[in-house]
């Protein structure tokens, strides 16, 4: 199945990864990846983690071929930059992507326009949400966080955090952007950033999404366009290492 990007547009590929057990698929999947990332597989020493590093790189590979399609899946080639991230090396320019994973789903942002992150989070493995919240977030998160009440606010820590998150993965630097220096609001069910100076950003260039894709979930989107314009399409995928991306739908999650 071949994939084409239009102008500004993005796709989000969705997988259960832990439901991809079957042997056959599984050797085919290791069959894809290179030397380093076989490598960098075995390095986890607990089980889930090989296979999510197994299923992660495979995915990558085959979903990128699906919009370049006579590149093989086996011959992209990645390089990391200066803050770790890794992108496209080649054989072919203009595609860029943003992948997450946790306990249970995987996203992958393809998309050729402007900057792009993707985060999902496993609203189930974090115990004491405001403890984070109270030493990362930025003060104004942190005070409208406390203002709720206690049964709401394990919601509104997962829909900062996997924003925040979206952010310095679109942007490229992770956690080299502090998290206290830039924060989120809510109103009137729009998602709005506003940034510390030394961020030397733009809060006008960004659109930012809320998604839970399961009873599990919550999944952020941050992209960029020019001031004032609004975001290009967002198609959604049922993903597959192996087999054809199907199209789902996914309904936002109004903050």
């Amino acid at each position: 199945m071949e994939l084409a990007l239009g102008p500004g547009e993005a796709h989000l590929h969705l997988l259960d990864h832990e439901a991809v057990v079957d042997e056959p698929t599984l050797q085919a999947c290791d069959a894809l990846l290179s030397p380093e990332e076989q490598s960098r597989r075995d390095r986890y020493l607990v089980a889930s983690g090989r296979h999510q590093q197994r299923i992660a790189r495979a995915l990558v590979r085959t979903t990128l071929s699906r919009y370049a399609f006579d590149v093989a899946p086996r011959a992209w080639s990645f390089r990391d930059n200066r803050y770790g991230r890794p992108e496209i090396a080649g054989p072919v320019e203009g595609l860029r992507f943003s992948l997450s994973h946790t306990a249970g789903l995987m996203a992958l942002l393809v998309h050729r326009d402007g900057e792009a992150g993707v985060d999902v989070e496993d609203t189930a493995r974090i115990t004491r949400p405001e403890e984070i919240a109270d030493r990362f977030f930025a003060p104004a998160e942190v005070e409208e966080l406390f203002s709720l009440p206690a049964e709401r606010r394990r919601d509104r820590f997962f829909d900062y955090w996997t924003l925040k998150e979206s952010y310095i993965k679109a942007r490229g630097m992770g956690l080299f952007i502090p998290l206290e220096h830039f924060a989120f609001s809510f109103a009137a069910g729009r998602i709005a950033i506003a940034f510390d100076p030394r961020l030397e950003d733009d809060a006008r260039r960004w659109h930012f999404a809320l998604f839970q894709p399961t009873t599990r979930h919550r999944l952020a989107l941050a992209r960029t366009e020019a001031p004032g314009a609004e975001p290009g399409a967002l198609t959604v995928f049922a993903a597959h290492p192996l087999e054809a991306p199907q199209p789902r739908t996914l309904s936002a999650r109004l903050p």
